[in-house]
């Protein structure tokens, strides 16, 4: 399996890491104070091309692939450890995929635009209250009307709420059609959030605090048949295509994040001396740095891997499930690993790394999020065990 970079995808990826060097890693650590990626950031992002850098060039996108968006997530990680500016990327990169193979050509015309420049958020809208990993527990309803469709319900714990309520925009959304069919009754829809009958409320997460985290209560939101995304009732199995994409996003996130601090890491044992000598020479730090710089690297070649079979499935030279392994596969050790790295860095820091100095701490925050977002690594070991005994193994059946 061959999934070397292109020439062009070198130039991106330079690109993107200069653009992350020179402006995002001096301002990263003050989101945490301002709760907001700045406005010359997000601009900057889109100068580049990579919001929503998967709509097709005719909407306003620059048409990424899967492999090319994860090298853009990869520097966008390297450069801001509150995980902010990641999450705020590849949430609209992923669902951009959606939306842009799914939806309606007026759809897109409406929101690509807008999106791609910075001017409005793409997000995605599937979890409640009580229906995470768990979509059958959807209690939001989609009923249709003769001009369209309206909507009732709430969602929980969803990115970008603020952004796109405030700034314009909406979320990629499921809901229940047909509820006597389960999950085949559910469908996939564009919710705008700058509408009547939309109620936002917000959280502070853990971490990540450049860009909002919270929901909103849906009372009666009439939206047009052109914001549909694929067909009634089909919305559960076209929404785990935007799961997966994100799911590869968030591996090589959690591995370059990890990296990152292994290199701050590395900084530090060289020039800390203890009894005097550089603690870098114990074993017992150097074991360990040796330990999670090989989990991260092999961490990194499954994210772009499966995200290479992702591409396959594309061209239709791969299986669905094929990726649905890989991507678990991915994800699976993703939040672990990198919170084992960073949080050994934290510890040979000592008391600084403690402090809100320390920007590994920042990463743990962040990384954190990832054992659970986009689906728990409970899910991802489900879906492994499908993969590998078939599907009369799953537990839930």
């Amino acid at each position: 399996m061959d999934y070397t970079f292109t020439e062009e995808q070198e130039m991106i990826r330079q690109s993107v890491r200069e653009f992350a060097e020179r402006k995002i890693a001096p301002i990263a650590l003050k989101m945490e104070e301002t709760k907001e990626i700045p406005m010359d950031i997000v601009k900057g992002m889109a100068e580049l091309g990579i919001i929503a850098p998967t709509a097709s060039p005719d909407y306003g996108g620059v048409g990424f692939d899967a492999v090319t968006c994860t090298i853009v997530a990869e520097e966008l990680a390297r450069a801001d450890p509150t995980g902010s500016i990641p999450v705020f990327y590849l949430i609209q990169a992923s669902w951009g995929h959606v939306l842009n193979k799914y939806g309606t050509h007026e759809c897109k015309s409406e929101v690509f635009p807008r999106v791609t420049k910075g001017d409005w958020f793409l997000g995605i809208a599937t979890t409640e209250s009580d229906a995470g990993s768990d979509l059958g527990s959807t209690r939001t309803r989609i009923t249709p009307t003769e001009k369209g469709y309206v909507v009732n319900g709430e969602k929980m714990y969803i990115s970008g709420v603020r952004e796109a309520y405030n700034r314009g925009g909406g979320h990629v959304t499921i809901a229940k059609q047909t509820p006597e069919l389960g999950t085949r009754g559910m469908t996939l829809f564009y919710l705008p959030l700058q509408v009547k009958g939309i109620t936002p409320t917000y959280v502070d997460d853990l971490g990540r605090e450049g860009i909002s985290t919270g929901g909103f209560t849906i009372d009666n939101v009439e939206i047009p048949k052109h914001y549909l995304i694929g067909e009634e009732n089909k919305g559960f199995y076209i929404v785990h295509e935007g799961y997966e994409f994100a799911r590869g996003l968030i591996s090589v996130i959690c591995a370059s994040a990890g990296l990152k601090s292994l290199e701050n890491g590395m900084n530090y044992i060289k020039q800390r001396k203890c009894f005097g000598t550089p603690i870098g020479k114990f074993e017992g730090i150097q074991f360990k740095l040796a330990e999670h710089y090989t989990k991260l690297s092999m961490l990194k070649d499954m994210a772009y891997k499966a995200m290479h079979t992702f591409d396959l499935e594309q061209k239709g030279k791969a299986k669905r499930f094929e990726v649905s392994k890989a991507i678990a596969m991915a994800k699976l050790f993703a939040q672990e690993w990198a919170c084992a790295a960073i949080d050994d860095v934290m510890q040979w820091q000592g008391a600084f790394g403690y402090t809100k100095e320390c920007p590994d701490q920042c990463a743990w925050r962040a990384v954190r999020s990832f054992g659970w977002a986009e689906g728990s690594k409970e899910v991802m070991r489900i879906i492994v065990g499908r993969e590998l005994l078939g599907r009369e193994f799953i537990p839930y059946r």
